[in-house]
């Protein structure tokens, strides 16, 4: 490895130190080594995605019938090859040829190649990216303990994320409730009590979408995914209130999965709330609570409470939903309200709706504890420096969920 020292640079005159007016103290590095490999684990990493079949299932299921669209079984595994590396932009694709990189991977190819193959792509392409992921996930399933335990319990989280772009070029940039210009992913993942969450299902939107909008499509799509990568016994999803909607209900339904779905707080909501029976309540385990000996119960502000609800009664009878309403209560605590006469209560609606008991917990908080974007927004966060219409950001992103895939993060302990 060559290190360059450090370069002073100054058109003006120096000053009283005798140094230039700008002083620049960055070092420049290059592995010209054909022994030396810059990306400790890459080639286990590289081993693993080839024993799973992606450089097969890319050619297979990929066919861009456009100039430069070409031997997608070679460019896809070099796309993720890269991004496993560190690359996060088509310009870094280049580190695939430094050093003794191109022993460990022969697929390499020049940036401009890769950036041309992702400009041919429409959305039927980035449909087929979709299937490759998928089933790569069932292949590493079927060959690493990703999901230890799915086929007794697995979660299916939905979420959504916007990522910042810049200038004004970026095709479908736009501004979202997050009132921040760029691109909108929905992602869905697949996780169990005891292993880290994967990426069973993405899609990169325009950012000015709603939340809601596909996100049906999407959870069956993630629901399909998770049975066949064993998850056949119960599978629970899990979203905030952005996706409360019949359609994403009738996804899970459609295909025999529990649903634990945060409602809004409408009129009709806060009607079942207010019936619930004072008596009802049961404080829980919550922030300074304290636990009683004598009594063997917890002492807490907090108090939960379940009743029935059906949603959706301005459908039809066959859309309508009917389901448990859990209700978590805390006081307010607002200065303003300082000496009630009664005391004042504020109510969330800690995700209501999981058909089964037993894997119900009433008592989770508004957001999922496997946020399903952490593992892809690194990834996504480069979209706004690919120089690339919608679909070639859309399919940069696809790669990034395979790269997620074959290095997943740790499992939680």
């Amino acid at each position: 490895m060559k290190v360059a020292r450090p370069v002073l640079r100054g058109p003006g005159p120096s000053n009283g130190l005798g140094l230039p007016d700008r002083v620049c103290d960055g070092f420049t590095a290059s592995f010209d080594d054909l022994n030396l490999v810059s990306c400790a684990g890459f080639a286990p990493v590289l081993r693993l995605a080839e024993r799973a079949g992606l450089q097969r299932l890319a050619a297979e299921h990929v066919r861009v019938d456009k100039p430069g669209g070409r031997f997608a079984g070679v460019k896809v595994p070099a796309l993720v090859a890269g991004m496993v590396a560190g690359a996060d932009s088509i310009d870094d694709m280049d580190l695939l040829r430094h050093g003794g990189v191109g022993r460990l991977f022969a697929g390499a190819r020049a940036p401009s190649t890769l950036g041309t193959f992702l400009r041919t792509f429409t959305f039927g392409h980035v449909r087929q990216l979709d299937a490759v992921a998928s089933r790569l996930l069932v292949n590493l399933a079927g060959r690493a303990p990703l999901l230890p335990g799915a086929a007794e319990l697995a979660y299916i989280d939905v979420d959504d994320t916007v990522r910042q772009t810049y200038g004004y070029a970026k095709q479908a940039a736009g501004r979202g409730y997050t009132g921040v210009k760029g691109l909108n992913a929905l992602i869905a993942t697949v996780s169990t009590p005891t292993s880290a969450p994967v990426i069973a299902a993405a899609r990169l939107r325009k950012g000015s979408t709603n939340s809601v909008k596909g996100a049906h499509r999407l959870v069956a799509d993630a629901l399909v995914t998770a049975t066949t990568a064993g998850a056949t016994e119960m599978r629970v999803l899990r979203a905030d209130s952005a996706f409360y909607s019949q359609e994403v209900i009738a996804a899970c339904r459609r295909h025999n999965s529990c649903f634990s779905i945060t409602a809004r707080q409408d009129c009709a909501v806060r009607k079942a709330i207010a019936a619930i029976d004072p008596h009802a309540w049961t404080p829980i385990k919550y922030t300074h609570a304290i636990f009683d000996e004598e009594q063997q119960r917890w002492i807490s502000d907090a108090e939960v409470a379940e009743t029935s609800y059906t949603a959706f009664t301005s459908k039809g009878k066959d859309k309508q939903v009917s389901a448990r309403l859990i209700v978590r209560r805390v006081p307010d605590l607002n200065p303003a309200n300082q000496n009630p006469l009664f005391t004042v209560y504020r109510y969330q609606l800690s995700r209501p709706g999981a058909r089964c008991r037993r894997c119900h917990r009433p008592v989770s908080p508004g957001r999922s504890p496997n946020p399903p974007c952490g593992s892809l927004r690194n990834g996504l966060s480069t979209v706004s420096a690919i120089r690339c219409g919608w679909a070639g950001s859309t399919g940069w992103g696809s790669c990034c969920r395979d790269t997620g895939n074959v290095s997943p993060a740790p499992r939680r302990g």
